[in-house]
């Protein structure tokens, strides 16, 4: 039992993701549809912010309704300075990833001295705030019109303006934010988060600074959201307000959890889940049930994402590893202990 474990563990840290990299690769050579391209775009970088979701909320045990913000900050940070200087769009993402950093900083320093529903609810006014400067500087983010005329990405003499070739690049950017986050996780920096979620009070008692890393994770898990902002805004090319508002904060905080909070590969399941689920819903509603409005939708969506939180309140992903990891546990006869610690050691 203990070498089974041991080899699912073993798959799941090593074998899994060069799998997932694989066919990753690979998807575009069997489906070179415009329409699942973009799809696994949006996925890919709806994952990034998720992710950074998934740093602050799961792992350091912080609250934020008002991610959505970030991600519009990266989106205008790069668009404005590329449409209306002229900044080259890499440097573009770079300077609107480090004012977006120095931002959640000035706001973490007093917002992160609060708790719970005071951390959400101050998160929460910090998104409406960005929401309506988006909507009312006409003269930098051309208000609820938008701004058009945002530059692709380009690399030497490759520009990314394709489904297949943003598809790469965004791919890449998420496998790499997996990587950096599992280092982060697995460090002593993951320890110390994990730590503060646990009891904050412990923690300090240990000698853990939990002001200083809060603070960190919250700046880094701006910056995350701000990346996936600017490569939104220069695959669309014109942005408006709509994209960065509450509702898109909820629906990150719902992608992470569906996914599993307390995990870095599940925010790709629970991204994933949700927008194939919206699609599918949006089809099929209609053929199922002739003349239903959008209300059927949102209620057949509401209890389908019940039922997966009742059987698997830890999310998709942490759920199905730790079925498959322990199934024993999730039997319903309980399988026979070992006698002795020799006759586990042998099975």
């Amino acid at each position: 039992m203990i070498h089974d474990s041991s080899r699912r563990r073993r798959f799941i840290k090593t074998i899994f993701p060069v799998l997932l990299t694989l066919a990753l690769t690979l998807l575009p050579v069997f489906n070179n549809s415009s329409y699942v391209l973009s799809t696994l775009i949006f996925i890919g970088i709806y994952s990034i912010v998720t992710i950074s979701l998934c740093l602050l909320m799961g792992y350091a045990g912080q609250i934020s309704l008002g991610h959505a913000a970030f991600y519009g900050m990266g989106a205008y940070g790069s668009a404005i300075l590329t449409v209306k200087f002229g900044v080259n769009p890499w440097l573009g993402m770079v300077a609107a990833a480090v004012f977006t950093a120095l931002v959640a900083w000035a706001i973490g320093i007093p917002t992160l001295k609060l708790k719970e529903h005071y951390l959400a609810l101050a998160t929460l006014g910090f998104g409406v705030i960005i929401y309506i400067i988006f909507t009312q500087e006409t003269e930098w983010t051309g208000g609820p019109s938008g701004l058009n005329g945002i530059p692709y990405l380009s690399l030497g003499k490759l520009t990314f303006n394709n489904d297949i070739s943003y598809y790469y690049l965004v791919w890449i950017v998420v496998l790499l934010t997996v990587y950096l986050a599992t280092n982060i996780v697995n460090s002593r920096i993951g320890r110390a988060l994990r730590a503060i979620h646990g009891s904050e009070t412990a923690a300090e008692a240990m000698g853990v600074n939990t002001a200083a890393y809060k603070l960190q994770i919250f700046v880094l898990s701006a910056v995350f959201a701000s990346i996936a902002g600017s490569l939104y805004s220069h695959y669309i090319t014109m942005i408006n307000p709509s994209p960065f508002g509450f509702k898109m904060s909820i629906e990150f905080v719902l992608m992470a959890v569906v996914g599993g909070i307390a995990s870095i590969w599940g925010p790709l399941v629970g991204v994933s889940v949700v927008i194939f689920l919206t699609q599918f819903l949006r089809d099929a509603i209609p053929y199922l049930i002739p003349g239903a409005g959008g209300e059927v939708e949102i209620v057949a969506f509401g209890l389908i994402l019940a039922v997966i939180m009742i059987f698997m309140p830890e999310g998709l992903f942490r759920g199905l590893v730790d079925r498959w990891d322990n199934p024993a546990r999730y039997r319903k006869t309980p399988s026979p202990l070992p006698s002795s610690m020799w006759e586990e050691d042998e099975s």
